[in-house]
């Protein structure tokens, strides 16, 4: 009963914690970004501009950009920490100007996957791309305190 209690497969496994989140990550803000690069910076602006937003069309090239290229370099654990920046900052405001008043579930276009995505991001922004990834064999990614990765 203490082996089931006292899973040791954390210590084993912690590695490979990062990955996985960076895998999802990356190939879900990927999906989205190309998805945006098919509808074309017309039609992601007008959806922008649509919000309020000024400028509309240099946002949507931003954000296309962000998401696709930022959904690669995740995949891969290249500059994961910037990258991870640059995926809260969608987040939020995907949060603020589209989901929050739409209330919690996914079904009624509300905000509990864009938390999940945000929550990600947070906990990737702050831990690093982990042992499996180019950060880590360029030596560029984040040390966490009592922590090889």
């Amino acid at each position: 009963m203490n082996k089931l209690l006292h899973c040791t497969c954390a210590a084993k496994m912690q590695d490979v914690a990062p990955l996985v989140l960076r895998l999802a990550l990356g190939a879900v803000f990927a999906y989205h970004g190309y998805d945006k690069y098919l509808k074309g910076v017309e039609g992601v602006g007008g959806f922008l501009g649509s919000l309020g937003f000024p400028m509309a069309a240099a946002f949507a090239v931003a954000l296309i950009a962000v998401e696709l290229i930022g959904g690669i370099m995740m995949i891969l654990g290249l500059f994961t920490h910037w990258v991870a920046k640059s995926f809260v900052i969608v987040s939020v405001v995907a949060f603020l100007t589209v989901h929050a008043s739409k209330g919690f579930a996914i079904s009624g276009g509300g905000y509990e996957f864009i938390i999940t995505l945000l929550a990600v991001s947070v906990s990737l922004m702050i831990t690093g791309a982990g042992k499996y990834s180019l950060d880590y064999k360029f030596g560029t990614t984040c040390k966490v305190a009592g922590s090889e990765a």
